[in-house]
């Protein structure tokens, strides 16, 4: 708690985060459904379980899930399906990626 005559301040940091949690898309809400469903671009989830078809962006993300989720299933590697791999990309359309926006 501050004194009485000192008034709390926002620091440059404070003020630099918030902007930044304000402007970038972290691919939530309908603006990032596209992404998260992976149908046109392949998602930002690069990995599908063979057991429950649940996504995960990497190999160390899948690995936690199926010790969570399949404890009795020895966990396999070579079954995981790539899903960037299945999804052919057009030519003229980029990568799934998060970009930030331009309202500044």
């Amino acid at each position: 708690m501050t004194g009485k005559a000192k008034p709390k301040k926002h620091t440059a940091k404070e003020i630099a985060s918030k902007v930044d949690a304000a402007t970038t898309n972290r691919g939530g809400g309908k603006a990032g459904l596209a992404d998260r469903s992976g149908i046109e671009k392949g998602g930002h989830a690069k990995l599908e379980c063979p057991h429950c078809k649940i996504t995960a962006p990497d190999v160390k993300s899948m690995q936690i899930h199926h010790d969570a989720r399949h404890p009795k299933i020895p966990f396999d590697e070579s079954k995981l399906s790539d899903l960037h791999a299945t999804c052919v990309p057009e030519t003229s359309k980029p990568k799934p990626g998060v970009r930030g926006s331009f309202k500044k």
